[in-house]
């Protein structure tokens, strides 16, 4: 039997606090990756990156947030002009649709504010819980955890919980840490998953949680060619931080955008 369908509660609780003290040291540098200054840049952000890197959200924000500093703005914008400014972060017709009509919810209802309750900010047109926890974590210091893919995909290799729905998931592991550490805990689990435990092959020969990972094996163990899975500028440090040597990590991976 593995040894998540044995050990109990306790022992995955504890556990899994291990793997986010782990996590504080592997990433110190996890961070929201969405560029904003503002509540609203960042539901705006967040809205734009469903099915598209932060990268590239980031690239098109700059224009976008000039041309609309205020609610106002999104909800009476020209809806040619706008899919124009968003149309590479894909779907941009839908999210035009989102973006004007999420203006017009604040104007009409918050006076042209982003609230900072995750009560209202799910009633607004384009932000699910996921969306409202990213906001509320880093543009109120609300602490929230964030249910996306690398998220989900984590705690079910580290088998610390077998829920699929993603709010069941955040009530999981929310259980298991104290709420302060919330959205921090986020950052890192999904640093993890873009930079070292990728969905098709898992760093496993190079990742800091071999001994804490039942699931252990998934991606190759090999030290070397593990490294060559490490990705963004910290994929050395990375290496280090797992015993492996950082010469094996190639240039292009220290180069390589994480996903």
């Amino acid at each position: 039997m593995t040894r998540s369908a044995t050990e109990t509660d306790l022992g995955r609780t504890r556990r899994a606090r291990r793997i986010g003290r782990v996590l504080t040291e592997t990433h110190p540098d996890a961070h929201c990756e969405l560029n904003h200054t503002s509540p609203l840049e960042l539901a705006v952000a967040t809205i734009l990156s469903a099915q598209c890197t932060d990268k590239k959200v980031n690239e098109v924000t700059p224009k976008l947030f000039a041309r609309y500093p205020r609610a106002a703005d999104y909800a009476g914008a020209d809806r040619a002009e706008m899919e124009e400014l968003i149309r590479p972060t894909g779907f941009y017709r839908n999210k035009t649709n989102s973006l004007i009509q999420l203006g017009q919810a604040l104007v009409q209802r918050y006076d042209g504010q982003v609230p900072g309750r995750l009560a209202d900010l799910v009633t607004l047109p384009g932000i699910g819980r996921k969306t409202a926890n990213v906001i509320l974590g880093n543009a109120f210091d609300v602490p929230g955890i964030t249910v996306d893919t690398h998220f989900q995909r984590l705690v079910h290799r580290w088998g610390l919980t077998s829920e699929t729905d993603p709010v069941k998931i955040e009530h999981a592991i929310g259980a298991m840490f104290p709420k302060r550490d919330w959205t921090m805990l986020s950052h890192r689990i999904i640093f993890h998953g873009r930079r070292v435990c990728h969905a098709r092959k898992p760093a496993c020969g190079a990742c800091t949680l071999t001994k804490l990972c039942p699931s252990y094996g998934t991606g190759p163990t090999e030290p070397a060619a593990a490294a060559k899975l490490l990705k963004g500028p910290r994929a050395r440090d990375l290496a280090v931080a797992a015993g492996v040597d950082p010469e094996l990590v190639p240039v292009q991976a220290v180069r390589a955008e994480a996903p």
